[in-house]
């Protein structure tokens, strides 16, 4: 059974799998070689401007929530990145991939809790 898998990108061993960053920004000092991604989904990442609002805030982060999963819902990408995952699913674990240093309050915890109610 495949299953998604939320990792940072920087972790030093990564599971085998579909690599899929979801980050609109390209991570800081992190070459495409390693990266090996199969997917770079950023239109799947929040607006620029929920982000610097955002600024990794963790008191903000209910808000934030609340706010990219609205963006997420009214996002034209949103059911091709679905099916893209889906379709990945049915071969191999999809890891989904982000470059924030804090690891739960963070846009890519919203959208694995997103993708786990939608897949």
């Amino acid at each position: 059974m495949t299953k998604l898998v939320l990792k940072r990108i920087y972790d030093k061993e990564l599971p085998a799998g579909y690599r899929v960053l979801v980050d609109r920004l390209w991570p800081r000092g992190m070459s495409k070689v390693r990266a090996d991604l199969d997917l770079w989904a950023k239109e799947i990442a929040p607006s620029t401007e929920l982000r610097k609002w955002f600024g990794h805030d963790p008191e903000k982060y209910l808000e934030f929530k609340n706010k990219y999963l609205d963006e997420i819902n009214n996002n034209p990408y949103t059911q091709e990145f679905l099916k893209t995952i889906k379709e990945a699913l049915l071969k191999q674990d999809v890891l989904i991939l982000y470059s924030a240093k804090d690891e739960e309050h963070n846009d890519a915890v919203v959208l694995m809790e997103y993708l786990n109610s939608n897949i």
